[in-house]
């Protein structure tokens, strides 16, 4: 096939993608498809045309665009398929604040949250107690994350958040493990614990991407009733949401042993370090086999199958 492959873009997350992108072209050549590389933060006025001749797209793109649903509307608008979810699925799972709200409303359980959509003053009330996250509400590789122990501190993280966009989604704090699970089509994949580098406070975007980053552990060295309840909690949220495809949920387990959801990636990473690809791995899939997987999936979402 004549594969699009759409990577790059204007975000926070840019070289992540791109970083992502060379090891889906090589696995894409490998699978003995024809690649044209396409980066939106150049070109994406003619998105739309080079779609038209393409026999499927596969994005590659975290933040906006990609992950909020307009590469996706643009390409069904070229009758192009592609992998993952659709335009309005996307746009929810992208915004936090959004999402944590169907989360709730279908009884999977995500921390207390409070959204900013301006920066704080020193009558601006903050329904929860520190210490708390503040991140991006539309945001994702950790960038510009960090946590708050007081309102000062709140204040310099919650200003570096403005300096890049208007909302911040701020987060009670939940002490505990981190742990990470992916679903491909309509099955779980095996659970993976996350174990920051000895100072790291949480996974952020170092533990993610350096070569010396997080402990990540696949299967994760948790009971069977915990694991099969994280998988469940996943595939619930991927409904939830609308999603096809693939994804990849973010848990805290509390002090407490409940998992809470903090948010589903709708185009997980795809570096040598990421997630998915490990967790297709402990499931016998090569790297090549999860993209075939991807594109198969596609194909027949949007009836190409």
């Amino acid at each position: 096939m004549n594969i699009l492959l759409i990577a790059g873009g204007w975000s926070s997350e840019r070289e992540v993608s791109l970083m992502g992108a060379a090891n889906i072209r090589a696995a894409l050549e490998n699978l003995g498809h024809t690649v044209r590389d396409f980066d939106p933060a150049h070109e994406l006025d003619d998105l739309t045309h080079r779609a038209r001749k393409a026999d499927f797209a596969f994005i590659n793109m975290h933040g906006s665009p990609g992950e909020d649903g307009l590469v996706q509307a643009m390409l069904e608008s070229a009758d192009c398929p592609y992998q993952g979810a659709g335009p309005a699925p996307s746009f929810l799972a992208l915004n936090k604040a959004a999402a944590k709200q169907i989360f709730r409303d279908n009884d999977i359980p995500t921390p207390d949250w409070h959204l900013l959509t301006a920066p704080l003053e020193n009558d601006t009330d903050i329904p929860l107690d520190f210490p708390v996250f503040a991140k991006p509400n539309t945001g994702g590789s950790s960038v510009d994350m960090g946590i708050a122990r007081n309102r000062e501190e709140l204040v310099r993280q919650t200003s570096i958040i403005f300096s890049h966009c208007d909302q911040a989604l701020l987060e009670q704090y939940t002490p505990g493990t981190e742990l990470t699970c992916g679903i491909l089509g309509e099955t779980p994949m095996p659970v993976i614990l996350i174990r920051p580098k000895p100072g790291a406070e949480f996974f952020d975007y170092a533990n993610k991407y350096d070569e010396d980053g997080a402990e990540e552990i696949c299967p994760a060295p948790i009971d069977d009733a915990l694991s099969k309840q994280i998988m469940e909690l996943t595939v619930r949220g991927s409904k939830a949401l609308g999603l096809t495809g693939y994804s990849r949920a973010d848990f805290m387990l509390g002090e407490d042993g409940v998992p809470r959801m903090l948010e589903i990636n709708t185009l997980p990473g795809m570096t040598t370090t990421s997630l998915v690809p490990r967790a297709a791995a402990a499931m016998g899939l090569s790297f090549e086999d999860l993209i075939a997987e991807l594109i198969r999936l596609g194909l027949e979402e949007r009836g190409r199958a």
